[in-house]
This record gives structure tokens, sequence and C-alpha cells, in this order.
């Protein structure tokens, strides 16, 4: 079964739950000890954390490929489509397959195709240049979470030039969307998400080894299109992106430093300005632990009484979770971060599930039929892989024509799940980035149960760097929507000395769920413009 972003690490865990009564880590894992064999085989003595594992049998076929050169510019035809080559001597292992697509928003510039890497992996990416002023706007990309989810759901049904419409027959212009004032990159990653493709078995299972990846393709990238190259640069990602950012914004951070080191560097630096976490899985000890809090005493409490039976049997899961998260941090290996992913999510949102209704909005039930919401809990998701499965669609952007589009591939989540990654600390890679400048905006709708803003607060204002005394005592201010002049939600901030946007800044935005571009538009692209331009999201 498949989902928008977490759910379906939720369906797994549901089957590992037994609400209604208390069970310690070692009865739920005891009691499930067939599903875990089954899902999670290899958990002692299967492939090394940060692998790429070769699952055999499920390599797509390729069509007899033919290269050129012309004006100095490399070629290749497959599948009958014709792609721009790009390479670099320092990445032998990758190279991009670039054409330039006229749909969505036919008046803006667009690339899309794959960064091809010899082990077999395919990344695809769909880039569009700024409505305003592409030579200076800054650069952004937007990640999906999931694991396993793709970005090209993100783009047709949040925040990219067209949102998708019809039943999936047609798509219609956003004005909200985030390439109003930037030039915005969607990549499908890691390999076997969405339009991306294995064409030897092999998948990643870990973020760390995902992010290296992209940072391969961002050089590529900059390589090949000069003028996005000396721009400001933002990472946004959503959901299980609170789990990936954070590696890629460490890689690029990495990088970066070797590069200032270097006498003649052969790679440009990629000017990292912040990283944007939107609804995010990062720092799981204090996100797991609010979900009771959320649940019983949010702005939309799931159960009627806090006080109630529900709401004690929730609690008294949550000393054991943190204990297993703990040990997970602690030991940072797969032996202890499986336990405390199996553990978790099956005894916290277990129980939640069963209520009816829609946990990445809890304002609304979710009927998984297909004539209502459908399997997702949004029929337009739906309605993203009709669209992106028309053959006509995928020779405009040179998809695979064999690789089949899905929403979220359960494949790609089980792999990261077997290695316990979602249970990592990521917010750990970021104080350091924090004390050199790079700033930070986690956001989050106070309608979402899964990454609730309760706890996507509590970890910022725990996360220790230069600005977090100044951050704890910072209040809550209100944030009103700079056209409309609307209430939008609320802002804490650390760092600017009282200008722009801040070094560490928090919003919880209200009447949003999971996917608050969607739920909001005008709201999340107002706040994403002045992030990105380091415009105070308190004055107006």
């Amino acid at each position: 079964m498949r989902a928008l972003t977490l759910l379906p690490l939720l369906y797994i865990s549901t089957a590992l739950a037994a609400p209604g009564h208390d069970h310690d880590v070692q009865v739920v894992l005891g009691e499930s000890a067939a599903l875990v064999d089954t899902v999670y085989e290899g958990l002692a003595y299967g492939n090394a954390p940060g692998s790429v594992v070769h699952n055999g049998g499920n390599a797509l076929p390729e069509d007899k490929v033919e290269t050129w050169s012309e004006e100095g510019r490399e070629f290749m035809k497959q599948n009958g489509l014709v792609f721009e080559l790009v390479k670099h001597s320092a990445f032998p292992n990758h190279q991009l397959r670039i054409r330039e697509p006229n749909l969505c928003e036919p008046s803006v510039q667009q690339y899309s195709g794959y960064l091809d890497v010899t082990e077999g992996k395919h990344l695809f990416f769909w880039f569009f240049e700024s409505r305003s002023n592409p030579s200076k706007d800054p650069l952004v990309l937007w990640l999906n979470g999931g694991p396993g989810c793709s970005s090209s759901t993100g783009l047709l049904f949040e925040l990219g030039p067209c949102l998708i419409t019809d039943k999936g027959r047609n798509t219609t212009f956003n004005p909200h969307s985030w390439n109003e004032r930037a030039n915005i990159i969607f990549l499908d990653q890691p390999v076997g998400v969405g339009y991306s493709y294995s064409s030897d078995g092999s998948t990643i299972n870990t973020s760390p080894t995902a992010a290296w990846d992209v940072y391969a393709f961002l050089e590529l990238f900059v390589t090949r299109f000069h003028k996005y190259a000396h721009l400001p640069f933002h990472i946004a990602a959503e959901s299980y992106g609170g789990t990936y950012a954070p590696n890629i914004a460490s890689v690029i951070y990495k990088k970066n430093k070797e590069l200032a080191a270097a006498p003649s560097p052969k790679l440009a630096k990629i000017n990292l300005a912040s990283v944007i976490l939107a609804n995010g899985l990062t720092d799981p000890y204090f996100q797991m632990a609010s979900v009771p809090d959320y649940a019983c005493d949010g702005p939309y409490p799931v159960y009627d009484d806090p006080e109630g039976p529900q709401c004690v049997a929730l609690r008294t899961k949550v000393p054991t979770c943190k204990r297993l998260i703990k040990t997970c941090y602690d030991f940072n290996s797969r032996l202890t971060c499986v336990p405390a992913a199996l553990y978790c999510w099956s005894q916290l949102f277990g129980p939640l599930q069963q209520t009816g209704l829609n946990l990445y909005d809890v304002r609304q039930k979710c009927d998984r039929s297909e004539d209502a919401d459908g399997p997702l809990c949004y029929k337009e998701i739906g309605w993203t892989e009709t669209w992106l499965n028309n053959p006509k669609t995928k020779a405009a952007l040179g998809a695979d024509p064999s690789r089949t589009f899905e929403a979220c591939n359960m494949k790609v989540n089980e792999a990261f799940m077997s290695q316990g990654d979602g249970m990592h600390n990521s917010a750990a890679l970021l104080p350091e980035l924090i004390n050199d400048g790079i700033r930070l905006l986690v956001y989050a709708g106070n309608a979402d149960m899964m990454c609730n803003y309760i706890g996507n607060e509590a970890w910022v204002e725990n996360l220790e760097h230069k600005f977090h005394k100044e951050f704890k005592a910072a209040p809550s201010i209100q944030w009103v929507i700079d056209r409309s002049g609307r209430v939008a939600g609320e802002v804490r901030t650390a760092g600017g000395g009282g200008f722009g946007a801040g070094n560490v800044t928090f919003v919880n935005v209200y009447e949003a769920g999971h996917m608050v571009p969607h739920d909001q538009p005008e709201a999340a692209l107002d706040m994403f413009t002045r992030w990105i331009f380091d415009a105070s999201l308190t004055l107006n």
C-alpha cells in the first residue's frame, strides 16, 4: 500500500500494534516476528548501513544508445529521445541527461532528465526558472519525503508552476507557485522514487548515502548551467525530507570547506544559504514524545478527553519510545534504530490510525475507497499518477517509457526502514552549519498529526547552537500575510539582530496540515519568499 509521505511507515507499524494492551517493545517485536523477518530481512546480517543494495531482477529494459558530439556539446539518443549529456572529470561515474520540456508552464525555461550513475541508478529531475528574475533569484531544491515519495507529486499537488486537475487529464496554472521568485529543481530521489529507476536492481537504503548522489547532481547541474552557480542556494524538504535535507546540507557544507582549502578547485562552490524543513521528521526523540500532547491537547484534539483512557494509554508508550530512540542515538546502529522505529510507530500511531482520521490533516476523515478520497487520502495524488503515466508526458520529460510512475514506492520505504534510518538524529548535523551562517527555517501546519508542530518546535528549541539562548527566550509573534493582511500563523526567531527573517526560525502555520503549500498556498508563498530574501516574517 502506498501513501503520500510517511504513511507507508504507518501501515507497516500499525500491523505491529495491538491497541488497548500495554506491550513492551520485546512483546511487539516478538509477536511480529514473521512480519519483521519478511519486511526487514537481514537486519542483523544483511547489507551494511549506507550500502547500495542489489535486488536483482528489477532492472528496466534500456533501448539501444547512440552518442555523438555537436558544436562542443555531447548528445545521446535513448528510447527514441535525444538528450544532451553533461559530464565532469570529478564525477567519472555520473552524467546528466537533459531535455527541454514545454509542459506545465511553457512561458518559463525548463529542463528535465536524469542523473545517471554507473552503479545503475537514474535520478529524475525537473527544473523551472523563476517567473521574475532568473539571473538573480535564488536556486532552490525541493524534495518530498516518504522515504519513497516523488517530488513530482509535490510539484503538481503543492507548490509547482501548475497543479493537477480534471482527474489527471490536465493541469492548471498555479498563481502561488514557488517559482514566482525562485529557480526551483524538483528531484526524485533516492533511486526507485517516482520516475527515478534502477537499471540493475540496485537501491539506496540510508539518507547519508543518498546525499552523495544529490551532491553530484547539483555539481553537474551548475556545471552545465553556469548562470545559476553564483546564486544563493536553498534546500527545502518536506516530511521525511526533514531527514534527507540535513544530510544533504552537511555534505554540501563539508565539500565547500574542501573546495575553499584546495589550491585549484575543480568544482563550483554551491552557495548554501539555508535549509528549509517542512513538517519534517528530523529529531524523533522530541517529535515522537509530542504525539500524545498533540493528540490530546492540540488545537484539533483527536480524543475528546485529555485525561481519558486513550490519552492515558498513549502517554504510557512515550518512556519506552524515548528510551529506544536514545539508544539509537547513542549506538547509531540498525540493531538499535529499527526496534525504536517499530515500537514508536506502532504504539503511538497505530491507535491513531484506527480513528479513521486523515493523520496528515486531522480536521478531516479519510475515506480510502477509490470513488472517495482514494488510498492516499487525497484523490488528487492519484490524478498525478494518471498525468505522469501518460506516454506524451513521459516523452516530453524524457522519463523512461517503461517506468510506471507511482506517487510513493513502498519498496524504497522498506529499504530505509530496514536500517532504522528515520530514527537517527538528523538535527545533530545542523548546529555546525548554523554557527557558520547557514540559516534554518522549520515550519509546520498546525493540523498535521504525523510531524506535528509541537514536536517540531520542541526540537528546534532544544537544538544547541550560538543562537540557542536567544531562540529559547524568543516569544511567538503573529505572522501576517503581506498582501491580504490575514493572520497566517506564529513565528519564533533568533539571529539577524532584529532585522530580516532570522538565522533560526520556527513557523506554526494556522489551518494547514502536512502539506502547507496545498492547504495555505498564499501563506506558504509569502513565508517562502520572505525567507529566501531574508525579509522579516513579523514586520509588515
